[in-house]
């Protein structure tokens, strides 16, 4: 039975000087000035430290906690210390488990939708690429939101990706595998955010390999249509008939075997005309490494001829400037460039693929320096812990050779000479 309350009244509660007042059953009154006054439970749990516990603020006003309210919430938890509860570890859990009950409470409501969005701007820094990161939403949107996109993401399964997958799977297979990519990726973000839990119902090895059929035995592989190297001499004389700053960036692609991103966000202050080098920077190389690339004759009298045109005296302006002032070309300039040239049915892309079959077939340079002259990764990870040169000079001598194969008027079947591994 609790002992009786010895030492306080509720006239004293409100009047007792600075200081701790017992009032029995580990009940105290705890003054720090004349508007601050708290109740404290004391006690010391079994095998533990004497502990304090808040029970409120002391007083007879609205909110605060009476002497003969204290003394029973004392009496109470005197009781439970008895019976070798500790009050303080109790409430805790119980606060732990309002916490929890709460989170899965909002975690249920959370949709694949509202996940996809926090994962977009999650990994939005790490897309240089704008065009890249409207190509994610817009592939979630259109394929994976209409099935899923307002369901809690901590119950989508199997069902729900297949939902989004079969009717696009054997139609467009490239682009279902991307959208399931995709799905997997969003998942996978919201298991690590304790959004939902298990295994990823997007997952191909393992899960959907066992219940879709593998790309490559749905469609062909489609390459990008690409123009046979023998013929790149007579294209290019025809390109340069062609009037307007679309079919020049188209030419310098060529020249430079450089990707469509890369030739059209190129900027004046990344060109050395006299060392004749272009530095692609690495927040513009898909690699993300920075990208130096030897200047043939043509290609430096090509840049020599959009100094003509040029407005804007600073670094920053675009080689191949748009129409509107301040922005680059269209990604569209260079594929509408070659329409107007009535051939649709090559490929801005295609003419890196040009370039490589032409070092491969017609040239004995090494594989490495044409793989580097496109900016591809070379060897495996330990070959390039000790390789920390970029091949330059032989890079060069290879885009020299390229520029006179392209400027040649020779039939088809000639063959570029070499010397000594020089083209």
């Amino acid at each position: 039975m609790a002992r009786k309350a010895a030492g306080l009244t509720a006239a004293g509660v409100k009047t007792k000087p600075p200081g701790r007042y017992g009032d029995g059953n580990g009940l105290y009154l705890y003054v720090r000035s004349a508007e601050a006054r708290f109740w404290l439970f004391r006690y010391t749990p079994r095998g533990g430290k004497m502990r304090e516990m808040g029970l409120g603020r002391a007083g007879a006003d609205q909110g605060a906690v009476s002497l003969a309210d204290a003394r029973a919430k004392a009496a109470e938890l005197h009781k439970m210390v008895r019976e070798g509860i500790d009050p303080l570890a109790q409430r805790e859990t119980v606060a732990a488990q309002v916490a929890a009950q709460a989170q899965h409470a909002a975690i249920k409501g959370t949709t694949f939708r509202t996940v996809a969005e926090r994962y977009l701007a999650a990994h939005s820094d790490a897309w240089r690429n704008p065009k890249h990161r409207a190509q994610w939403r817009n592939t979630l949107e259109t394929y994976a939101h209409p099935h899923m996109g307002n369901l809690p993401v901590g119950e989508l399964g199997t069902e729900h990706v297949l939902a989004a997958l079969e009717p696009i799977w054997r139609t467009k297979p490239e682009t279902a595998a991307r959208v399931r990519g995709r799905i997997e990726s969003v998942l996978d973000y919201a298991t690590s955010r304790d959004w939902r839990s298990g295994e990823n119902p997007a997952r191909w090895r393992g899960h959907l390999a066992n219940l879709l059929p593998a790309r490559g035995k749905v469609a062909p592989v489609q390459h990008h249509a690409a123009l046979p190297w023998g013929e790149i001499a007579d294209f290019l004389t025809a390109l340069r008939g062609q009037a307007g700053i679309s079919a020049r960036a188209l030419e310098y692609a060529i020249l430079t075997a450089a990707r469509s991103g890369e030739v059209l966000g190129a900027r004046w202050g990344e060109v050395d005309l006299l060392a004749k080098v272009w530095t692609v920077p690495a927040a513009r190389m898909k690699a993300g490494r920075e990208h130096r690339v030897p200047l043939s004759a043509p290609a430096l009298a090509l840049l020599s001829e959009m100094t003509k045109l040029r407005t804007v005296d600073s670094p920053e302006a675009f080689i191949f400037p748009g129409a509107v002032v301040g922005r680059p070309l269209s990604i569209m300039a260079m594929t509408m460039a070659l329409r107007r040239m009535k051939r649709g049915d090559l490929t801005v892309h295609g003419f890196r693929s040009t370039f490589r079959d032409w070092a491969a077939e017609r040239t004995n340079f090494p594989r490495d320096v044409a793989e580097m002259a496109l900016a591809h990764a070379v060897g495996d990870k330990v070959e390039a812990a000790y390789r920390r040169g970029d091949l330059f000079q032989k890079r060069q001598q290879l885009m020299d050779a390229w520029a006179k194969h392209c400027e040649a008027t020779k039939p088809v079947g000639d063959v570029v000479p070499l010397r000594n591994g020089r083209a």
